[in-house]
């Protein structure tokens, strides 16, 4: 009987590899393709240009909850490019005036597509971290001036960082959290009745918090 120990012991391990579930390996050739919940959290900041008229206040840009949906190609197991896409609104004011009032800017749209270049960690294992860094091109579109009579803001390149994690459901699917920061400046114009513009550089700067679910072709 020992003569079929080893065949039995070689096929029962071979039924038992058959019955587990796959792993959601990252290898080259692959397209990951995710879509997640975003919260954008600017971190803005401005300054008046040199020859404009003085305006009190400074820009203050809110945060916004959005869907986001991004695309990564694997040009090997570990490096892949992921482009991301969503877009934004805002409401924008200038705050800090010296009665402490704020003046209404309205609100603005924001197209942000945004390319990254990523190193993904342990792309066979189950808890996959990445890091990825790109560049980023803002679109503003959908301008309302609120309390100014006009306003219109430059669409500007920006540099971008990421990191996250892709953390396995089963061979196709995955659950992904990722953060990013997005070094982003436009010049803005803005007319408030006054007898020139008040032109300003203004630092938008967000950081971008998401969650989602992936699944890979």
């Amino acid at each position: 009987m020992k003569k079929f120990a080893v065949p039995a012991l070689a096929a029962a391990l071979t039924m038992g590899a058959a019955v587990m579930p796959a792993h959601a390996e990252k290898a080259a050739g692959d397209l990951l393709v995710r879509g997640r919940v975003i919260y954008v959290q600017p971190d803005e900041s401005s300054s008046l240009k040199l020859g404009t008229t003085a305006i009190a206040g400074k820009a203050a840009v809110d945060s916004s909850v959005v869907p986001e949906l991004d695309f990564s190609y694997f040009f090997t197991d570990n490096l892949a490019a992921e482009l991301i896409l969503g877009t934004t609104h805002h409401n924008v004011a200038a705050k800090g005036s010296p009665l402490g009032a704020s003046v209404d800017l309205g609100d603005v749209w924001l197209l942000p597509p945004t390319l990254t270049l990523q190193y993904h960690f342990n792309p066979k294992g189950k808890i996959s971290p990445y890091v990825g860094a790109g560049v980023n091109y803002t679109i503003f579109y959908g301008d309302d001036p609120g309390a100014a009579k006009g306003i219109s803001y430059d669409n500007a390149f920006g540099l971008a960082a990421q990191a996250g994690v892709d953390i396995e459901l089963n061979d196709k699917w995955s659950l992904n959290f990722d953060v990013k920061k997005i070094w982003l400046d436009t010049d803005v114009k803005v007319n408030a009745g006054l007898a020139s513009p008040v032109n300003a550089k203004v630092d938008i700067d967000p950081w971008i918090f998401g969650v989602g679910v992936g699944y890979r072709f």
